[in-house]
């Protein structure tokens, strides 16, 4: 019966289109159907004929047999390989399914269908064409003779709504602590670089964590494909344009950056990083405009800034080495690497400080997780954990408000966290504090909090008491990776600052480093 229904409805797409000029069959595709359907499909019930009209539009005016997946909640991905079956990601795997195109000019239709409403076109001579739906989901195009088996189109799907802070630690994105350690950074106006390879998540983790920006500052986005919503009051949105038929008419993110800088943005936001606006960009960080977003396609923290490296030398301007190098430590200050896992799961593995040697930037890690286990290591000065000691509790809030208006808040406590532990404690108060996350048989010996607290007060030239004795006598730089900190608790965390020992100087050198690291668990 199916099979009947949509070759019937194959047909009567063919005789739509065939009646397309006639003036007398009147402007809405919806009556024209209907009408149609009633005067070839009479015979049948109301319900079949319903559902004959259905297909009928889908073929028309639709996307054919694909409006069913695109409808699909659970579906991120699409991937279309001529006629054979359409692959789709969901939950991060791919799964193969039974929808496929009946022949290649039907699929070569639904690309027009796409393209044709943005002023695009695909064809022989220009083979590759990007786009995006109404929804905003992204469209990317490969016709013969580039692509061998016939046309191929991959639509990646968006949310209406971006991911919320909570949406990240629902779906084990990032552990609590975590989450509070990069919200601090963005609320004290860290430069932040997402980086990781594709389908890793990387815009996804921008748009939540712009949450933690100040909602009076004006934000400028700067994008090839709009893609980015952001839940904030004042968001200017830009957008790439590529060349017309004639070859004219291209605006590039090169030209966007800099304009964007007569707009007065209080941050930049740029979706991905790919080209020599990366010079621009740079310019724009280390002349008064930190605290931006930013994404970039590399493997590791050391290879994004060699990377963005590259990408500013592609300005092609004649700049010394030196200099972009220069720059680069100036503008950057955290290095953020986002993984999808072999389960599906996307998650944050490594957070690094860029910091200034002789040669120029290098990165050391604060946070990365080995052997499925988090690790966190201390700053290399104080001036970092003072700007994030100072964010005071606008990303504990601005998680709370999330929580509350996002979809599947009542999860985000008992969720999976990024570094697999199991966090399956009520929630706190609302003071921050909760009971410790236990991994295996070993607990954090104490909240976090306490960890930062001695932090800011190493830092202002106090001594640390407790701080310095959970962690031992570690010195500066020395990881602790068996430290799990406590849920709603950070190398961050706010609390009142641990009292130094009666009989004790102001701590300095290896003791004021330790305080920012986790306490060490029990044996």
């Amino acid at each position: 019966m199916d099979d009947a229904l949509e070759a019937l409805a194959g047909s009567l797409r063919e005789r739509l289109v065939d009646d397309a000029g006639d003036a007398a069959a009147g402007d809405d595709p919806a009556a024209r159907i209907g009408a149609l359907v009633e005067r070839e499909a009479g015979v049948l019930d109301a319900a079949t004929r319903d559902a004959l009209a259905a297909r009928v539009a889908e073929r028309a005016v639709g996307l054919g047999p694909l409006e069913p997946l695109l409808r699909d909640p659970t579906v991120d991905e699409l991937f279309v390989c001529g006629v054979s079956p359409v692959w789709v990601e969901r939950g991060g795997r791919l799964v193969q399914t039974d929808v496929r195109f009946g022949s290649e000019p039907e699929l070569r239709h639904a690309i027009e269908r796409i393209l044709a409403p943005l002023g695009r076109r695909a064809d022989e001579a220009e083979p590759l064409c990007d786009a995006r739906l109404p929804d905003g989901s992204r469209v990317n195009v490969v016709l013969p003779p580039l692509a061998l088996d016939g046309p191929l189109l991959t639509i990646r799907r968006f949310r209406p709504r971006g991911f919320a802070p909570a949406d990240l630690l629902a779906h084990g994105t990032l552990s609590p602590p975590l989450l509070d350690f990069l919200g601090r950074a963005v609320a004290a106006r860290c430069t932040l670089l997402i980086c990781g390879g594709t389908g890793s998540g990387k815009t996804t983790t921008l748009g939540a964590l712009a949450a933690f920006v100040d909602p009076a500052e004006r934000v400028v986005t700067i994008e090839d494909a709009a893609e980015l919503r952001l839940a904030l009051p004042h968001v200017v949105r830009l957008e790439a344009r590529p060349p017309n038929l004639e070859g004219r008419g291209e605006v590039t993110i090169r030209r966007l950056v800099r304009n964007a800088l007569r707009m007065r943005p209080d941050r930049l936001i740029v979706g991905e990083v790919r080209g020599p606006e990366a010079l621009d960009l740079l310019v724009a960080l280390s002349t008064g405009h930190s605290g931006s977003l930013c994404t970039i396609h590399a493997g590791s923290a050391a290879e994004a800034l060699r990377r963005l490296e590259t990408l500013a030398l592609m300005a092609d301007i004649g700049l010394p080495l030196a200099a972009v190098r220069d720059q680069i430590a100036d503008a950057v200050d955290l290095v953020v690497r986002q993984d999808r896992g072999a389960d599906g799961v996307r998650r944050i593995v490594e957070v690094a400080q860029v910091v200034r040697v002789a040669g120029g930037p290098a990165v050391r890690e604060l946070f990365t997780i080995r052997t499925g286990r988090p690790s966190w290591r201390a700053p290399l000065d104080d001036t970092l954990a003072g700007r994030l000691a100072a964010a005071g509790e606008a990303p504990a809030r601005a998680v709370a408000s999330s929580a509350a208006d996002g979809p599947g808040s009542s999860t985000v406590i008992g969720s999976r966290s990024s570094s697999g532990v199991a966090s399956g404690s009520s929630p706190g108060d609302g003071s921050g504090s909760s009971p410790a996350v236990r991994s295996g048989s070993s607990a954090a010996a104490g909240s976090v909090s306490s960890s930062l607290a001695g932090a800011g007060s190493a830092a202002a030239g106090e001594a640390v008491s407790s701080s310095s004795a959970g962690a031992g006598s570690a010195a500066a730089g020395e990881a602790v990776s068996s430290a799990v900190p406590a849920v709603g608790s950070s190398p961050v965390a706010s609390a009142a600052p641990a009292s130094p020992p009666d009989n004790t100087a102001p701590a300095s050198g290896a003791a004021a480093k330790s305080a920012f690291l986790p306490p060490r668990p029990e044996r």
